[in-house]
């Protein structure tokens, strides 16, 4: 099957949702973002409908004639999709049994694919998994000190943002030529930084993901905008017996940690750099808190790979903060020689190319 118009891709996330229109040749058409603040989650499905309802298919008019399909980003895809997919009835059904893996991001994912379902049921409608592109993780990267019966029932690590990965892996082969001082005939040796509200690393050989540092839930790893990041599981064993209800620790480690529960002050880098260049000390502990973990994350990611030639910064904080930029030269100076270097993300371009294809070859 020729795809021959435009490809809508939507972007659902816990408190906002991205669409954007991408012509034949790949251009950017048309794009709008709406935000919320972050609800429950019965409410925020609710509010997600409505927000559909009132905006996107007044929003398409113009080109509702001419769509070909529409492709959605999925975080969690488990251990059975790996690819882009297209979503018939069993697809959906399945991918809402991942929702426990993922609630803040795949419930919101599976009520936008139902609500096109419903608005434009002849539509194609196409799948890209966060998870997808960390499949190649080998057995002793994705494999946790667990026991079997707990490993057989899917418990290890899956990785996320693995669609924003991939991008920054195709743009940085692209562009070799320009970020190597020299050519080189052994296999690209790249560390994608994913730095925004979340944050992840991975270390990507010759293409493919062989560690990273987000787990069996996007929790793990570095310190993020509001999520703890990686910590003894110890303590939340202590917090538990101390009574603290599930629900509670659930919310405290995902929205009030990070660099907000660090500095008492805000989620946003940008806030707490103005307030630590004016003597406030909780802004300046979140910060270095998140550079320690960074460079201790790198380097994890550096002996995975025997080296680095590229560091790839990508997300909010990484394609503009330029203080950090400035730390990371100076303190990964002993790894050197490789290139640091930005790369706007765009998870929507690389869904719109990867449904586009799958469909193609699907027929």
């Amino acid at each position: 099957m020729t795809i021959c118009g435009p490809v809508l891709v939507v972007n659902a996330g816990s408190s906002s949702i991205k669409a954007s229109l991408y012509e034949d040749h790949g251009a950017l058409l048309w794009h709008q973002e709406r935000s919320w603040p972050a609800a429950d989650s019965v409410d925020h499905l609710d509010h997600l409908s409505g927000e559909l309802d009132d905006w996107l298919p007044q929003a398409m008019e113009p080109w509702l004639d001419q769509l070909q399909l529409i492709g959605h980003r999925v975080v969690h895809g488990g251990e059975k999709f790996r690819s882009p997919t297209y979503l018939s009835a069993d697809v959906l059904n399945s991918i809402e049994s991942l929702v426990p893996l993922a609630p803040l991001h795949n419930g919101p994912a599976l009520a936008v694919m139902r609500w096109v379902s419903r608005w434009q049921p002849s539509l194609p409608q196409w799948a890209c998994f966060d998870t997808a592109f960390h499949a190649t993780l080998p057995l002793e990267a994705c494999t946790y000190a667990l026991p079997i019966s707990w490993r057989k029932r899917g418990l290890r690590r899956y990785g996320f943002h693995g669609l924003n990965h991939q991008h920054i892996s195709e743009q940085v082969n692209q562009r070799a030529a320009e970020f190597l001082p020299v050519s080189r005939h052994a296999p690209l040796r790249l560390i994608s930084c994913h730095l925004g509200s979340g944050c992840s690393l991975c270390a990507i050989l010759d293409g493919q993901s062989i560690a990273t540092t987000m787990g069996f839930t996007p929790l793990e790893g570095l310190v993020m905008g509001t999520r703890c990041g990686s910590i003894d599981p110890g303590l939340l064993l202590f917090q538990l017996r101390q009574g603290m209800a599930q629900e509670e620790l659930d919310h405290v480690l995902n929205s009030e940690s990070g660099l907000l529960g660090l500095s008492e002050l805000s989620a946003d880098m940008r806030t707490l750099r103005v307030a630590a260049d004016s003597g406030n000390s909780t802004a300046q502990l979140a910060l270095d808190v998140f550079l320690h973990q960074l460079l201790q994350g790198i380097c994890a990611m550096a002996a995975s790979l025997n080296g680095v030639d590229v560091i790839a910064l990508t997300g909010g904080i990484g394609e503009h903060d330029d203080a950090l930029m400035a730390e990371l030269s100076e303190r990964l100076a002993w790894l050197r020689p490789f290139s640091l270097v930005r790369i706007p993300a765009d998870e929507e371009g690389l869904i719109a190319r990867s449904c586009k294809a799958a469909s193609m070859e699907a027929g």
